[in-house]
């Protein structure tokens, strides 16, 4: 039996998300054995600069070299591809693919095929995201190109407030209400299906709205990770 290729991870942004990634590539295999499990290296570095700093308050330092750092190591390590589990992030995208000879699985782009094959031309996406993203158009230029709107909640201080809760305190009531009402927000405005693409939102996303038809790009990445870790 062909022994599955060993995908890199840039982690740490933040931590918990890094580790629900790992948790979810783990139940998207079949495995009866430990050795059917996909090989990880994890680069597990909060030190990645803030990327809402770097995009929102327009004070912090680039994360891009950082992250292209990261990205050699764990080339050189001897991965075969790379993934990221964190949305915002990819805005830095061509800092990483410009670093190194082998693929990121692009979440980003993972969602915007799973959005075409899901509701087609003309539909329309809800992003429950970090307003960071929101801000870089990451999701915008992935779907604008196949004939997909893209629609965000109201309130973008909800959001962020949301996202520090659950990055300093975990899943709190208060987080959970604010992703609540921005799902059902979307609900109302017609977002035919809704991405979860923040992953500290990832660690409540059955906090969505009753009847959101929601979709968290984590999940997205892990099947993209083992599909390709056993591809012929």
């Amino acid at each position: 039996m062909r022994v599955p290729r060993t995908i890199g991870i840039l982690g740490g942004m933040g931590p918990e998300a890094t580790i629900l990634l790992q948790r979810k590539v783990m139940d998207a295999v079949p495995a009866r054995d430990d050795s059917d499990h996909i090989p990880l290296l994890i680069d597990m570095n909060p030190q990645v600069p803030s990327r809402i700093a770097h995009l929102i308050e327009r004070t912090g330092i680039d994360p891009g070299p950082t992250l292209a750092t990261m990205a050699r190591r764990l080339q050189d390590a001897g991965c075969a591809a790379l993934a990221m589990p964190c949305n915002t992030a990819h805005h830095y995208a061509g800092a990483i693919t410009g670093a190194v000879e082998i693929p990121l699985l692009n979440m980003i782009d993972l969602a915007a095929n799973h959005a075409v094959r899901r509701i087609g031309a003309e539909g329309c996406v809800g992003v429950l995201a970090s307003p960071a993203v929101r801000y870089t158009g990451l999701f915008e230029r992935a779907l604008d190109v196949h004939g997909i709107s893209v629609i965000w909640p109201h309130s973008d201080d909800a959001m962020l407030e949301a996202i520090k809760l659950i990055k300093a305190h975990g899943s709190t009531e208060a987080a959970r209400s604010a992703l609540l009402q921005a799902s059902a927000e979307l609900v109302t405005a017609g977002a035919d299906l809704q991405f979860i693409a923040c992953s500290e939102f990832s660690l409540i996303a059955d906090s969505v709205a009753p009847g959101a038809k929601a979709v968290d790009t984590v999940d997205l990445l892990a099947q993209a990770i083992v599909d390709f870790s056993t591809a012929p």
